[in-house]
C-alpha cells in the first residue's frame, strides 16, 4: 500500500502534465494560443496556469493538515489538479471576447 501511495501522485500528475502540454503544443502549432489586446489581460491570461498550481498546492496543504493522508501526497496532487484547472481557466478566458467601453 505504501508503494502505491508513493507512485500514484507521480503517475496522476504526470498524466495531467502531459495532457496540458500536448494541448498547448497543439494550439501553438495551429496558431490558436490565447492572445489579448491589452497587456494586463494578456498578463492575467499567462498567469492562470501558475495561479492554478498555487491554489492547488494551498488546497493540498489544507487537506493534508486536516486529513490522515500524507501532506506530500495531497500537495503533489493539489498542484497537479491546480495545473489542470488553471489550464481550463486559461481556455475559458482565452475564448472570451475583448470588451472595451
Amino acid at each position: 500500500m505504501g508503494f502505491v501511495m508513493a507512485i500514484a501522485p507521480v503517475v496522476i500528475v504526470g498524466v495531467i502534465v502531459v495532457f496540458v502540454i500536448e494541448r498547448l503544443k497543439h494550439k501553438y502549432n495551429h496558431g490558436k494560443l490565447g492572445k489579448k489586446k491589452s497587456k494586463s489581460a494578456q498578463d492575467l491570461l499567462d498567469s492562470l496556469i501558475p495561479f492554478g498550481m498555487l491554489f492547488g498546492c494551498a488546497i493540498g496543504v489544507i487537506l493534508g493538515i486536516f486529513s490522515p493522508i500524507s501532506l506530500l501526497y495531497t500537495v503533489s496532487l493539489g498542484a497537479g489538479f491546480g495545473y489542470l484547472f488553471g489550464y481550463f481557466a486559461y481556455e475559458i478566458y482565452s475564448n472570451k471576447e475583448n470588451n472595451y467601453s
